[in-house]
């Protein structure tokens, strides 16, 4: 009898996360300061709190999970592991193909992993309340439930088109208690200025981030508080990839490829990043492959140049060496609502260059056409960011078709689509357009950056 679905018992969640900085091939290139063109943490040390800055430069491979975390995490850890038999099934491929699935947590997402964690660490330090961007709404969902668990505020900047495409999800963060504006908004200065050159603005993350890192400037009880990215969020959400391996151990199986989706990366991270540790310490049974899928319509690593940019469209936040299309990057309104930032997370980028890790970017309508694939053979519907990895998963499961390889195929399905049908009905209905970022926006969007700071190139990082 094949086992489609793996589980662990709670008291198996991971007791510490991994940091990845240790391993790395190369050492993270610093932070800039602009001003000084020099490195400096600039607003950093002004909105995070201690516990998070000191995990965000760790040199510690392993940090404990405070008990306070893991009882939260209890509610839903440790995640399924399933086998996606169904699919393999449709397919007619003799790999075998595993999915990691993330919906089953309250928010329906990977997200909790990092906002609980990250929640707790400014409560402990003495802050009432925290600031946020949300693109999607899985990050500002998660947020104010974190918040929530720990009696802190929750604002969330909510990137307006998501706003309006996604209600439920607003309605979600607000039953947490949260607060949620529509980005660019009123309520900040970064948002005021952006609305008066252009009031029909649909908002990007950059921009939210924007207001948020405002908000958090601006409010001495607050402090801002991110979903992807930085080298802390990622790191929290290893919780992911450290159980998949125990449940493949459980039934013998090492993954051959895994793959995930990016729009920061950190869900992605979170499954493999415990996998690189094994091939890089040599325990790694198979030389895995990972694999990383993005939308086409913002490819931050397939079209994107590697060089610093800040984070946000204000220019608030110091400039951070990273694959970025831009930091004034408004991207088309396509269903991925979390795939839709500028840049992508300085670990990964290394990677990437170091050849360590393999992108793939994917239109909306052949992401969504996996997506159909899957529902219909594993009756799961998913989100549409995740859909990118299914897509990948598929082309690879195809290919073993194609050559016969039995290989084992692990993707993250890292949150369910209930929140997104009306992509699946813009799909039914085929509404949806192949939208791909044109080169020449990309190069515009570097010509500007250089033009803005002629230094860049002269850095030695």
């Amino acid at each position: 009898m094949i086992k489609k679905k793996v589980l662990l018992d709670e008291e198996e969640i991971p007791k510490q996360w991994y940091c990845i900085l240790p391993d790395l091939p190369k050492p993270l290139p610093p932070l800039i300061e602009p001003a000084k063109r020099a490195p400096g943490p600039g607003i950093v040390p002004l909105i995070f709190p201690k516990e998070i800055i000191a995990q965000e430069m760790s040199e510690e491979r392993w940090i404990d999970i405070p008990e306070e975390v893991k009882e939260v995490y209890r509610i839903w850890r440790p995640t399924p592991l399933f086998r996606a038999i169904g699919m393999e099934k449709t397919l007619k491929t003799p790999a075998k193909i595993y999915y990691k699935y993330e919906g089953v947590s309250p928010p329906g997402s990977h997200k909790p992993n990092t906002a609980v964690a990250q929640a707790y660490y400014n409560m402990k330090e003495g802050k009432e309340r925290l600031a946020t961007e949300t693109g999607a709404g899985q990050w500002g969902s998660a947020l104010a439930f974190g918040c929530m668990y720990f009696d802190l505020g929750c604002t969330v900047y909510m990137v307006r088109v998501s706003y309006n495409q996604k209600p439920y999800r607003r309605v979600m963060m607000e039953a947490w208690n949260a607060k949620v504006y529509a980005s660019p908004s009123i309520k900040t200065e970064a948002g005021r200025k952006i609305l008066a050159e252009d009031p029909e603005n649909s908002g990007s993350l950059g921009i939210a981030i924007s207001e948020a890192v405002e908000d958090a400037l601006t409010h001495e009880e607050a402090n801002y508080s991110i979903g992807s990215v930085f080298n802390h969020v990622l790191t929290h959400q290893t919780v992911i990839g450290q159980e998949a391996k125990k449940q493949l151990e459980l039934i013998g199986e090492y993954p051959d490829v895994i793959i995930g989706c990016i729009g920061g990366g950190s869900s992605f991270s979170g499954l493999f990043w415990p996998f690189y540790y094994d091939k890089v310490s040599g325990k790694a049974p198979k030389d895995t492959r990972f694999v990383a899928t993005e939308a086409t319509a913002c490819p931050s690593i397939t079209k994107g140049e590697y060089m610093y940019d800040h984070g946000d469209t204000a220019r608030l936040t110091p400039l951070v060496k990273m694959h970025t299309l831009g930091h004034d990057f408004i991207p088309p309104p396509i269903h991925s609502g979390g795939l839709r930032y500028h840049g992508i997370a300085p670990t990964l980028s290394i990677l990437y260059r170091e050849k360590m890790l393999e992108t793939r970017a994917y239109n909306q309508v052949e992401v969504f056409n996996a997506a159909k694939v899957f529902l219909e053979s594993e009756g799961i519907i998913p989100a549409p960011e995740p859909s990118h990895a299914i897509k990948g998963a598929i082309d690879e499961a195809l290919r073993c078709k194609e050559t016969g390889e039995e290989k084992v195929i692990l993707f993250l399905l890292c949150g369910h689509g209930h929140f997104d049908m009306q992509a699946f009905d813009d799909y039914l209905q085929g509404k949806l357009l192949p939208y791909e970022y044109p080169e020449e926006e990309v190069q515009k969007a570097m010509k500007k950056l250089r033009t803005l700071y002629p230094w860049l190139e002269t850095l030695p990082y």
